[in-house]
């Protein structure tokens, strides 16, 4: 496995996350608990979850079975570092959701508990609260950084105005402020580097895409669907999405065919070679998915390679063919 910084921070983590949205609904305890051993078996130190998976409002099933595993001990915490998210509704009462003082207090603490830890790697805001102040998020923040129950703090979903209103925030307030940022980013769904990559870039964050194979439609869809085997991308948007792009996707299986290579690691390649970008978060839901996703940090893509993969899914803006920001630009 290779490792790599968080952003501008000193923390090391894997090339790839471990995402665990799967624990729970999808993926049995036993099953996730074994996933988790194995991802430590092949050096992945960076696991991913939020207080809502499980989606058992107020919950956190899935917190709850990460936490049963670190109990196991064996250095199990030890060697991880675990990110959580807080911002979901996690009970129907006032202040069990957002951003404000009261709810940051509360679902940090509650995280801990869940996991059964005395501090939290990286805690992501999983949304942007337009109606909570910087002044007051930073301050819940500072407290739960001087208590060390909270080392790191991220973004997820945010925009690039939004990250760079939270750094000059941070910056008045001499804190270091956001170190990550977790956005979809896949070659079917590159808008964040009209904007949002160049403010992570500039700011210092590391980029940790989610959904890396747009809901499996980069995973081989299409083969799979020869083959008559099942894909997760049949629900009715993701028929749409693929009859939108069933060319590319179609030319895209080719290209990945005369590589040698399955198109779902060919897809988390290319984010791997994208500049900012510290670890695509992959979600197996076996230990078969696990083994296989390693295969993405071995591939190397060359400017050839990189050049038809652009031809068939092309930067977006009006100027698509300059570096962001300036491809916002016309």
């Amino acid at each position: 496995m290779e490792y790599t910084q968080l952003g501008r921070s000193g923390l090391s983590v894997s090339r790839l996350c471990l995402g665990t949205m799967n624990f729970g609904p999808e993926t049995s305890e036993a099953d996730s608990h074994a996933i988790m051993d194995r991802a430590h078996e092949h050096g992945l130190n960076f696991f991913d979850t939020a207080n809502v998976y499980g989606w058992q409002k107020g919950e956190g099933v899935t917190e709850q079975i990460i936490g049963r595993w670190f109990a196991q001990g064996g250095g199990r915490r030890e060697k991880t570092v675990i990110a959580t998210k807080l911002y979901g509704d996690m009970g129907d009462w006032p202040n069990e959701g957002r951003l404000s003082a009261l709810h940051i207090r509360r679902a940090a603490e509650e995280s801990l508990r869940r996991l059964r830890t005395d501090h939290l790697d990286l805690l992501q805001m999983h949304h942007v609260d337009r109606n909570t102040p910087w002044d007051e998020i930073w301050e819940a923040f500072s407290v739960l950084r001087q208590q060390g129950k909270v080392l790191y703090f991220g973004s997820s979903n945010f925009a690039g105005w939004h990250i760079a209103q939270a750094q000059e925030a941070a910056r008045e307030r001499h804190f270091l402020g956001l170190v990550s940022e977790q956005s979809i980013y896949n070659l079917l769904n590159r808008f964040v580097e009209l904007e949002v990559l160049p403010a992570a870039l500039h700011y210092g964050l590391g980029v940790i895409p989610w959904s890396p194979l747009q809901g499996g439609l980069l995973g081989g869809v299409l083969r799979k669907q020869r083959e008559g085997g099942g894909s997760r991308g049949t629900n009715e948007r993701s028929r749409k999405a693929l009859e939108k792009h069933r060319d590319a996707v179609e030319a895209y299986e080719k290209l990945a065919a005369d590589l040698g290579e399955d198109p779902a690691h060919l897809g988390v390649a290319w984010l791997l070679h994208q500049q900012g970008v510290t670890a695509p978060i992959i979600g197996p839901r076996t230990m078969e998915q696990l083994d296989g996703s390693l295969r993405s940090v071995e591939i190397a893509l060359d400017d050839e390679v990189l050049a038809k993969l652009d031809e068939l899914f092309p930067a977006p803006g009006p100027n698509g063919s300059k570096p962001a920001p300036e491809a916002y630009a016309w």
